[in-house]
């Protein structure tokens, strides 16, 4: 077994009190590194812990050259050999600027420079790295992307689910996507203003056209070029490339407020959707998500993505709790800090969670499934009042009601997920009081549209995932 302690200062010897890097050169490569048969570099410290930090840069840094040196791909040699370049110059104590600029630094930058490179020892690519004679390489666009998605992005993925990571790179993929359609899969260095303006003007036409109506909103526009805009700077940050000019800086769209979608009035919500067999064509778990929203007011993928250790029924006020996922095999992001919250069960949801202790795992990670299920059912069967309404509505009509019936403000904004505008202090009142509250506007409902939910039949209409017992839907 390998001594932690020889693991942790491996690479390293001490000579002279000072610590020096000596690696041997992998067979594989022998023949290519002209270092070999080992690489040797004084680390120029007798500080252990400062010596262990620079042989890791260094140890990265000779990976990706070894990696740069058995690839087949010239491009993908060159990118291998930059990063290593990029890597060796930090292990030194300096950022990587290419020559060109070094020529034009502080003049005390550029002795620094010579002076850690003047020893006739010192190896020929920390040499090029110091000094900056290892040229960026002409990586394209998607290229880039794929850097961006492996590399630079880990902590803006993390803790999101599966499906969660998937719509994130849709989105940003599409601005890519574009681009490519409308400038070519252009090397980044060679992305200029005009680039930027062909995206611009290719939504342009789309948002504000001179005939005709528009077919997209200031949002999809924005969008694409944010994310290109991000792209471009996040990629040339990692690579240690100084961005003087993004080419997609002050491009964008105003939006105008934005219109939210009209609640759908509570006399039709009791007419319609909590009495009689309206609902019986719905399969039981969208049917379940549809009417626990009327008294939670939950959003549609918060409630779908609920487990059962987030349905609290065995104790004194039921309620469900609203958080986000930070396990490994489980992960799962939610739309905002202010969104954590714990909602009391009132009336029809209350009776939906009994039926469904377990949540609605065939719409778990699925809440893109289940809206477009819901809204087609809706307006297929005409349950809802305009066009204008969608299944989202209910949760517009919840709050209205919490405001029609009287309800404290900071209460209502709690139990929507919304910033309340002060530092939060407290749990924003007892689980108890907040349900004598909701239980005010509570809606009366038959009991056998839940009943109904958990134990007809699916019919034709439905889908094959939608055909199984419901013992195993819920």
């Amino acid at each position: 077994m390998r001594n932690s302690r020889n693991e942790q200062d491996r690479h390293l010897i001490l000579r002279r009190g000072i610590y020096h890097y000596k690696r041997r050169v992998p067979a594989v490569v022998v023949d290519m590194d002209a270092r070999s048969p080992h690489v040797r570099t004084s680390l120029k410290t007798a500080d252990l812990a400062l010596a262990r930090s620079k042989r890791d840069a260094l140890e990265a840094a000779d990976d990706q050259l070894w990696a740069a040196m058995i690839a087949d791909e010239p491009r993908v040699a060159a990118q291998a050999r930059y990063k290593a370049a990029v890597k060796r110059v930090e292990a030194m104590g300096f950022s990587y600027q290419p020559a060109s600029e070094i020529a034009t630094a502080d003049l005390r930058d550029v002795v620094s420079r010579l002076e850690a490179v003047m020893d006739e020892r010192t190896p020929v690519a920390t040499n090029r790295a110091v000094l900056g004679t290892e040229n960026v390489p002409p990586v394209t666009l998607t290229a880039a992307f794929k850097v961006y998605t492996d590399e630079i992005v880990h902590d803006e993925l993390q803790g999101k689910s599966e499906s969660q990571k998937r719509s994130w790179k849709k989105v940003k993929q599409r601005a890519v996507n574009n681009f490519v359609d409308l400038a070519g899969d252009k090397a980044m260095p060679d992305i200029t203003r005009a680039d930027g303006l062909k995206v611009y003007t290719y939504w342009l036409e789309r948002i504000a056209p001179k005939k005709g109506k528009p077919t997209h909103k200031p949002t999809s526009g924005n969008r694409d070029l944010g994310n290109l805009r991000g792209l471009y700077e996040s990629y040339h940050k990692h690579m240690g490339v100084e961005v003087k000019q993004n080419p997609f800086d002050g491009l964008g769209f105003a939006e105008k407020t934005k219109r939210s979608r009209p609640p759908i009035p509570t006399e039709w919500i009791k007419a319609k959707l909590l009495a009689g067999d309206s609902l019986t064509g719905l399969n039981p778990q969208a049917r379940g998500v549809l009417l626990a929203m009327i008294e939670t007011g939950a959003r549609p993928s918060e409630l779908c993505n609920l487990q059962k250790t987030e349905i609290f029924l065995d104790v004194k006020v039921p309620y469900i709790r609203i958080e986000p996922r930070e396990g490994h095999d489980n992960p799962r992001e939610i739309k905002t800090e202010s969104s954590v919250r714990s909602i009391p069960l009132v009336g029809v949801a209350l009776a939906v969670f009994r039926a469904f202790p377990n949540g609605f795992p065939r719409y778990r990670d699925k809440e893109n499934s289940l809206t477009t299920a819901i809204n087609k059912y809706l307006r297929e069967s005409e349950l809802l009042p305009s066009d204008k309404h969608t299944f989202y509505s209910l949760r517009h009509s919840f709050e209205d009601r919490m405001k029609e019936g009287g309800l404290d403000e900071e209460l209502r904004r709690g139990l929507m997920g919304h910033t309340i505008q002060r530092p939060k202090y407290g749990s924003g009142g007892a689980l108890a009081w907040q349900r004598d509250e909701l239980n005010k506007i509570a809606l009366p409902f038959d009991p056998g549209i839940v009943e109904h939910a958990q134990t007809r039949r699916p019919n034709r209409r439905e889908t094959d995932e939608a055909r199984q017992p419901p013992s195993q839907a819920s």
